[in-house]
């Protein structure tokens, strides 16, 4: 019984495993930034973090969105329908890269909510000017989005993970250049954070095209594209599958920005500590999206087939698989909850021991509970991705809606400010968010699948 959907574990993995490494390169990059920015003090860690929390909001719109081209493609794929993929890719590329430009402007207009939020002052001064930078990036980013979610449609996941590995290198290279003042370059603090951030992105949307223009499958896809040469259909399609899904991913990445500013409320060292434990929780949650795109792929693969048992029988074996790896990230943080933050400061630093001392202990706290709902997350991002395989997005967007913000953020606001849980009880509300809609997705995916197979044997 068990092995109908092991035996899919080998595929899943070849297909999800170049989505993992390239979606935890882009934690990486925030990773090196916090890790290099965290030697600078708690304030400039804190003013990353809140800089950030602007991008997480935008990125999630932009992501999410992007999510769209990869069932059409995969579907057309499936088809081998040449025509509807490359329209697929130049719709997506065109929405993509006006919703980029959109989205900066709207950070960029947003700031000034900074001094409205009753965060510390001298976080909010450091975090301006590195949010003007890593704004536009924005634009490179999201068009890059629709070069991967493209290149995962058709199967193709490796070479958004070269890309984003390259973009990684430079981005590595130029903040220790730059932040510290290396060889010569001026120190710049988190201003060279935001440079390099820039810079990489640039680079990766740059790579993937080349890359992909040289590919078999891919290059006649990506070559000619008459990007203003547009179809009201496609745009409609992209646009009902597009906007209902970036809705999706921004319901959840706000409730976890809302932690951010919550933790700012509680101080400049709560929210250094709630910036290590997201960032740790981030990495694990890219290993779940990775698999959330091979459930996109395969379960709409099957769907153009019409092979709906099939499909079933191929989704629960990515769920069971998303819920192993959940259970072993886990149990390590269980184990590292006191020694992983310890990566993000310098316990050297005799002048700033009592915070970072304290960031540490917060951060381990928070750690654990990142724990208890590692599985939760990793089960609802992968169900996720199979209702988006099956073009379903209405329903599972009020799904997301209901759980982070009618269930999850209440219980955050309340148990953070006025109780003695603190940023304990910031992350309780997380996992009780998460947790329901882990349960409502998998029912909805359970629904579906049946309807689907019912009507199949009655035609």
């Amino acid at each position: 019984m068990l092995q109908q959907y092991t035996k899919e574990f080998s595929y899943n993995l070849k297909l999800a495993a170049p989505v993992m490494a390239g979606m935890l390169g882009h934690t990486f990059v925030g990773l090196v930034d916090n890790i290099m920015v965290g030697q600078l003090g708690t304030a400039e860690l804190a003013a990353v973090s809140l800089g950030n929390s602007f991008m997480f909001i935008a990125m999630s719109l932009g992501i999410g969105f992007s999510t769209a081209i990869t069932p059409l493609v995969a579907e057309a794929d499936g088809e081998g329908n040449f025509a509807k993929g490359k329209s697929a890719l130049k719709h997506g590329l065109f929405l993509c890269t006006v919703l980029g430009i959109a989205l900066f402007l709207a950070v960029l207009v947003a700031k000034p909510l900074m001094y409205l939020m009753k965060q510390p002052k001298e976080v909010v001064e450091l975090a301006i000017p590195y949010l003007d930078l890593v704004a536009f990036s924005l634009i490179p980013m999201i068009m890059f989005q629709a070069f991967k979610q493209f290149s995962d449609g058709l199967s193709i996941t490796k070479y958004p993970m070269y890309a984003t590995l390259v973009s990684n290198i430079v981005n590595i290279v130029l903040n220790y250049l730059l932040i510290f003042g290396k060889f010569g370059f001026p120190e710049m603090g988190i201003i060279g954070a935001a440079i390099g951030t820039l810079v990489s992105r640039v680079v990766m949307i740059a790579f993937l095209w080349g890359i992909l223009s040289y590919q078999a499958k891919a290059k006649e896809y990506v070559k000619n594209i008459k990007i203003f040469v547009l179809e009201k259909s496609m745009l409609s399609n992209l646009i009902k599958l597009g906007f209902p899904s970036a809705l999706q991913m921004f319901f959840e990445v706000a409730i976890f920005t809302a932690a951010i500013w919550l933790s700012g409320i509680l101080g400049k060292n709560p929210q250094a500590a709630n910036q290590i434990a997201l960032n740790l929780s981030s990495m694990t949650f890219m290993v779940a999206m990775g698999v959330s795109v091979a459930a996109m792929v395969r379960v709409g693969n099957q769907k153009g087939l019409q092979q709906f048992k099939e499909l079933r029988r191929i989704a629960f074996s990515l769920f069971l698989l998303a819920f192993l790896l959940a259970g072993a990230f886990a149990v390590l943080f269980m184990l590292g909850n006191t020694l992983f933050p310890k990566m993000y400061v310098d316990l050297d630093d005799a002048k700033n021991l009592i915070d970072n001392t304290e960031v540490i202990t917060i951060a381990a706290e928070l750690l654990l509970v990142a724990a208890l709902f590692q599985l939760s997350d990793g089960v609802q991002v992968v169900v996720l991705g199979a209702l988006r395989g099956l073009q379903d997005v209405t329903i599972p967007t009020i799904i997301t809606f209901v759980a982070y913000w009618i269930i999850g953020f209440p219980i955050s606001y309340y148990l953070g400010l006025y109780t003695d849980f603190k940023s304990s009880g910031i992350w309780m509300g997380l996992l009780a968010g998460l947790t329901t809609s882990a349960i409502l997705l998998f029912l909805r995916f359970n629904y579906l699948t049946k309807k689907l197979i019912a009507t199949k044997e009655q035609e």
